[in-house]
């Protein structure tokens, strides 16, 4: 049972977050000021402090200079972004905005502990291996070259371009270079520029004075300049405007950021993190992007292998999120059944990580109550198991003569194979006489239209 320290002036809210605490299995103390909460408990033993930002005496962001590794979440009736950032800034973990909605604060209060509990968790686990990096997980060889990549670019103040399909885990690799940099006790702040309307992008990252434009009724800081001292992360920077790439560009350059409507400029120490999926330089080949803002952000490339390329990092990842979902849904451990680790062993992931967490979760959800394993048939990525005399004819192997770029000779022989000894070979043994991988076996045969037989064990079952 977590312990939470709850320090709020104001007793009826005190109350009733105390209760609402109480009800989700968590212990709950409670102190009315900053003063109070040091003198009357060891924070050293609290797994969450929940404090209100203005209170008598002293703020509630004092308590993140005597917290220690105890995470803080601050909140306040103040939501602005000044008033997050600075929190952020100081070292909050999060923030939440009163008037909150239970169920808000409820999944905000499970995401701090259970990050809190990772980190500690990962911290440990690096101590023992120096290989790895905080939050990601995964032992194959491309996860070794990026954690090796990620250990020596973090210490410099070099530009980055993280590069991986959609789902990879590109934040991830943002957050892991933060914090191992010198810049780690500022603020990382992240952007996701294709979430923001083109009209109102620039005075987001820029900021502006006031009567800068309509609507402007009063000044405001840029993301650029709340990221000063830290890391300012753009998330699918192939999607910022032309103009907003002229100012970052000039921020890149000249290590300064003028408001809109601003006269003068204002100089920033900001170390720079962009993400894409996109093909940058084609982009500035076609004129979408500025190429001496693509040279410029094109230091040191880092690329994510999608999760197809990941060999025994699937299964783990999966067992990762499947023990994270039932924690946070108050489930019973589950495991992956035999046939359900097939089935995530043997998908390709289209959607990367973001695709199997969204699977596991659903699956942890669908799962009978009284199951102790989950089913291939819940994660509802089923590969294609019927007997092949039920196969749909249009799925039958057919000539690929509309595809002239195949070697027809090789398809025919695959086909011609697979069909002639699927009935007395496993999978592996197909493959291995192939000389290709059970994945490539299984998108071969999604290619050609061969479905898989039964296997006489489940046809035994299904019998029985």
């Amino acid at each position: 049972m977590s312990h939470i320290l709850i320090v709020e002036d104001e007793a009826i809210i005190r109350t009733a977050l105390r209760k609402l605490l109480e009800r989700h299995r968590y212990k709950v103390s409670e102190a009315g000021s900053v003063r109070e909460a040091t003198t009357k408990y060891r924070l050293s033993e609290i797994d969450l402090i929940i404090s209100d930002l203005r209170l008598p005496g002293a703020p509630g962001t004092d308590l993140l200079k005597v917290a220690g590794d105890v995470p803080v979440l601050i909140m306040t009736s103040y939501a602005s972004l000044r008033s997050a950032v600075d929190s952020m800034r100081m070292g909050a973990t999060d923030y939440i905005a009163k008037p909150f909605d239970h169920d808000e604060m409820i999944a905000t209060v499970r995401r701090v502990i259970g990050k809190a509990e990772q980190n500690r968790a990962q911290a440990s686990e690096n101590k023992t291996s120096g290989r790895t990096v905080s939050g990601m997980i995964g032992d194959s060889a491309v996860m070794r070259g990026l954690y090796d990549r990620i250990h020596k670019v973090a210490p410099t103040d070099a530009t980055v371009l993280v590069h991986g399909e959609t789902g990879t885990g590109k934040e991830l690799v943002a957050r892991a270079i933060h914090a191992e940099s010198r810049r780690a006790d500022k603020p990382l702040i992240s952007v996701n520029c294709a979430a923001i309307p083109e009209t109102l992008i620039e005075a987001e990252l820029f900021g502006h004075e006031k009567g800068a434009f309509t609507g402007a009724q009063t000044a405001r800081e840029g993301l650029v300049a709340a990221a000063d001292g830290g890391t300012l992360f753009l998330d699918e920077i192939g999607e910022l405007p032309l103009e907003a790439q002229a100012r970052l560009l000039r921020v890149l350059q000249e290590g300064e950021v003028r408001p809109i409507g601003a006269v003068e400029s204002r100089k920033v120490d900001v170390r720079l993190v962009a993400a894409t999926h996109r093909n940058l330089r084609q982009l500035a080949a076609e004129r979408k992007f500025r190429e001496d803002l693509y040279y410029r952000i094109n230091v040191v490339q880092v690329t994510l292998a999608p999760l197809r390329e990941r060999d025994k990092d699937v299964l783990a990842i999966a067992e990762h999120l499947l023990e994270k979902y039932c924690a946070r849904l108050d489930r019973p451990a589950l495991k992956l059944s035999p046939e359900a680790v097939q089935a995530v062993t043997t998908y390709t992931w289209p959607g990367n990580v973001r695709e199997l967490e969204n699977a596991i979760q659903r699956a942890v959800i669908l799962t009978d109550a009284k199951s102790t394993e989950i089913d291939h048939r819940t994660l509802d990525i089923d590969l294609d198991l019927v007997p092949i005399e039920e196969a749909d004819p249009e799925r039958r192997p057919r000539s690929l003569h509309t595809d002239p770029r195949e070697d027809l000779s090789l398809e025919d022989y695959f086909a011609r194979f697979v069909i002639e000894h699927q009935d007395t070979m496993s999978e592996t043994e197909l493959a291995k006489k192939l000389g290709i991988s059970r994945k490539c076996l299984w998108e071969r045969r999604q290619k050609l239209g061969i479905p898989r037989k039964k296997t006489r064990r489940a046809a035994t079952a299904e019998a029985s």
